[in-house]
């Protein structure tokens, strides 16, 4: 690291957790980012500031007035732009250090495996079911540590899903793959703002932790958070030997 860089990762380089070493792990770490919305957009901007160093986002929606009211990463300028490109614009204008890959394309499973094979992790930050089975599918398959959020109205959850353990249980495992699953999506149910900046910033927080191989981790966990009553409770997970994405007789 230079000079400039030891003087702007300094509050982590503080924390005997992280040092230079660790922030030199960050530095070298690439990650994967499904979503530049809600969710998306605090985990970006966090991973981004704290200086990971190779961001790829995936997005195929344009910034619309409706998405201000949560999305952090957009302006009203940005209206009408790609999200992906709003949100290069503003994480460069944070730390131009980050190589940010921006696609404007909502990407199939065989993308999304090309796109998680070169990454360290892996957040799902999307709005739908059809996108978080088809990434959680590939993310059991390369054995990619997933972090997956969720988040409407007062309500939201967090976990890590890592197959790299061979205890761990999958996506799948806690929300079984129904044609008849209902969306819950924030344009017809509604979401308090500040709630998705908690969970993206929680994806965030565990996605670095990761990468730097300290702390606690929600393995075999889901985080449910009531937002409205300001509740945190924690769920135990158990692999599912029946699961047909990661159980043992699919």
């Amino acid at each position: 690291m230079n000079d400039q860089q030891l003087l702007r990762y300094s509050r982590h380089i503080l924390l005997p957790e992280i040092d230079v070493a660790g922030q030199q792990k960050l530095l070298d770490a690439r990650a994967l980012v499904i979503g530049a919305g809600g969710l998306g957009s605090p985990a970006a901007l966090f991973l981004a500031a704290s200086g990971v160093g190779s961001l790829t986002l995936c997005d195929g929606d344009t910034v619309d007035l409706t998405n201000l009211q949560r999305q952090i990463l957009h302006r009203t300028s940005s209206l009408g732009m790609p999200k992906v490109e709003s949100a290069r614009a503003a994480l460069a204008d944070i730390n131009p250090e980050v190589n940010i890959i921006a696609l404007n394309q909502r990407v199939d499973e065989n993308r999304l495996l090309e796109l998680a094979a070169q990454a360290d992790v892996v957040l799902d930050c999307s709005d739908n079911f059809a996108t978080r089975y088809a990434l959680n599918r590939v993310c059991v398959q390369l054995k990619k540590p997933l972090i997956s959020g969720a988040a409407t109205r007062f309500d939201g959850q967090v976990a890590v899903f890592d197959l790299r353990h061979a205890h761990s249980p999958c996506y799948h495992c806690l929300y079984p793959e129904h044609a008849d699953t209902p969306e819950t999506r924030c344009a017809v149910m509604g979401v308090f703002a500040p709630l998705v900046g908690i969970i993206g910033s929680l994806q965030a927080a565990e996605a670095l932790k990761l990468l730097l191989g300290v702390g606690t981790l929600l393995f075999g966990r889901l985080l449910v958070m009531d937002a409205l009553h300001m509740e945190l409770r924690t769920v135990k997970l158990s692999k599912d030997g029946a699961c047909s994405v990661c159980g043992t007789s699919k």
